[in-house]
């Protein structure tokens, strides 16, 4: 692969991060991860127990983690869980600094 390719591929690696940095930059979706870190699974209500938002707000921070892969839904009858599914996100982010680290260091 030639430097103006590794360049491209940089660039698409970054923007394809983008969304991962946009949702990782709120707090309160910060909060949220931490909290499904440490507590694994859990519901709407639970995650709005341990927040001062409310559960409309909760609901919206997780369909935008949702939505970039960083969380995922259990459905258990009418209650769905939520949890972490970081794999992706963080493979995604380990490509980017592999070759940033090769074309711009």
């Amino acid at each position: 692969m030639d430097n103006f390719t590794e360049k491209d591929e940089a660039i698409r690696l970054f923007r394809d991060s983008i969304p991962i940095f946009q949702a990782l930059s709120d707090p309160a979706r910060q909060d949220i991860i931490i909290l499904l870190d440490e507590q694994g699974q859990l519901n709407v209500t639970e995650i709005a127990n341990h927040s001062k938002l409310s559960r409309p707000a909760i609901s919206h921070h997780l369909k935008v983690l949702r939505d970039i892969g960083l969380v995922s839904i259990d459905q258990r009858g009418t209650q769905r869980y939520y949890s972490l599914s970081l794999k992706d996100s963080v493979e995604k982010l380990k490509a980017l600094i592999t070759v940033v680290e090769k074309t711009c260091l």
